[in-house]
């Protein structure tokens, strides 16, 4: 795989909202007749980062009201645990939710830290900073979700929030409903204007918007505060065995994570976001504590459906997902899309013998035979990634001993941000 890297941000030099909650503050919303006061008009700088101090507050609040849920129970937070790098404290692979909080999700919920620096959507990637020639087509890079399908954070915050089996609401309608009833609706009028709430559309918006701002605030979603940061800062020193897992992390033959996970700084200085952005084939076993997955028919085919529709008549696209960021990662409960992993260790042994000893992680058919890739129909086989660590014959020798996994499994825990130190947090 084609390494990536993206300057979209400089988030080693925001401070306090930053610079992508000062552009999102200044984003109009819909214009519309009933509420033409809505949209705050030209700001100056001082002016727009204030704004954005404001939406991130409001944000906030929205964030963490569980009465915007059909069930009364269920808040983004819920979810997005800001003691787990708001992602799920919940080891299940999926979460429930819906009107009577038992409505089984498709996917594993991902977390929302380090989403500042994903670039929009796009089919074709092409950058030439790093590999000299722009003419190298990347493929699909970008988009928020598993499967890159919205390219905003307000649209993204909308999915939960008219999701039947996460906060279950019907319409705009339903969510301005519960907005206007809300102890902080006079806030949402102090930010949006007084006539914000003559039309559903223009509230679900602001709430959107809102929760967006919120999740760009820097110390909040993107500290860039983990033990590494301060090793290429030059102001801790790591373990031997932290360094050997570096090295075998960046090691192309061997664990070659850095491919698509990358680990160095960019040319300009600023941090890694252990992540390309890019769309992976990794043919993680099926999960059969997802309850849509009791379907013989049903597969979660990621790029090419079932819940994103726009690219489903390309089949080599089916069984890609975006690469997520790998900061925070120790503090997961399950891992991949499907949740199948619920450690460190079981993913980078995955990532080592999924080839060279397929029958450690795929069921076996009634006459033996394994099932390899049984999560995948065999016309996709060819979208999976062939890369080191991958690759090998069965009973060849893995790319990685027991003990080199350790190594790597040891440097992935010096990702973890100091407020989510257990010795920090407290959790």
């Amino acid at each position: 795989m084609t390494t990536k890297t993206f300057r979209l941000l400089r988030p080693g030099l925001a401070i306090g909202i930053g610079a992508a909650a000062l552009c999102l503050a200044i984003l109009p919303l819909r214009q519309s007749s009933a509420a033409a006061g809505v949209h705050p008009g030209p700001m100056s700088r001082a002016e727009a980062f204030a704004r954005a101090e404001t939406l991130a507050a409001l944000g906030r609040k929205i964030f963490f009201d569980p009465s915007l849920s059909t069930s009364g129970s269920q808040a983004c937070s819920s979810c997005h645990d800001p003691a787990h790098a708001f992602g799920p404290a919940s080891a299940a692979p999926v979460q429930t939710g819906g009107k009577d909080m038992k409505q089984p999700g498709l996917r594993a919920v991902p977390a929302l830290r380090y989403l500042q620096a994903v670039p929009s959507f796009s089919e074709h990637f092409y950058d030439s900073e790093d590999e000299g020639d722009e003419s190298v087509d990347n493929g699909p890079t970008g988009g928020l979700t598993w499967d890159g399908r919205v390219d905003h954070g307000a649209d993204q915050a909308k999915i939960p929030l008219l999701s039947p089996f996460e906060m279950g609401n019907k319409d705009a309608a339903d969510v301005a409903a519960k907005l206007r009833k809300a102890p902080y609706a006079g806030d949402i009028r102090a930010a949006f204007g007084e006539t914000v709430f003559d039309n559903p559309d223009d509230t679900f918006d602001a709430a959107a918007e809102a929760l967006a701002t919120f999740e760009q605030s820097g110390p909040d979603f993107y500290p860039y505060s983990s033990p590494y940061d301060a090793f290429l800062a030059g102001k801790t020193t790591l373990s031997a065995q932290e360094l050997r897992g570096r090295q075998l992390f960046e090691d192309p033959a061997k664990g070659n994570c850095s491919s698509c996970h990358l680990s160095e700084p960019a040319n300009d200085g600023e941090p890694p976001q252990f992540s390309d952005f890019g769309f992976f084939g990794l043919a993680v076993p099926r999960n059969m504590a997802i309850p849509a997955n009791t379907d013989p028919s049903y597969y979660d085919l990621g790029l090419c459906g079932p819940q994103r529709t726009d690219l489903a008549g390309h089949s080599e696209y089916c069984g890609l997902f975006r690469t997520p960021t790998l900061r925070n990662v120790a503090l997961k409960k399950s891992f991949f899309h499907n949740g199948y992993f619920h450690t460190l260790r079981d993913v980078v042994s995955f990532y080592a013998t999924r080839d060279s000893d397929p029958g450690r992680w795929y069921p076996k058919n009634a006459g033996g035979t394994i099932r390899k890739y049984d999560d995948l129909p065999q016309a996709y086989w060819a979208n999976l990634n062939q890369d080191p660590p991958f690759g090998r014959k069965p009973g060849e020798a893995p790319a990685l001993t027991d003990p080199e996994i350790d190594d790597i499994v040891a440097f992935l825990g010096t990702l973890t941000d100091a407020d989510l130190q257990p010795e920090v947090s407290g959790h």
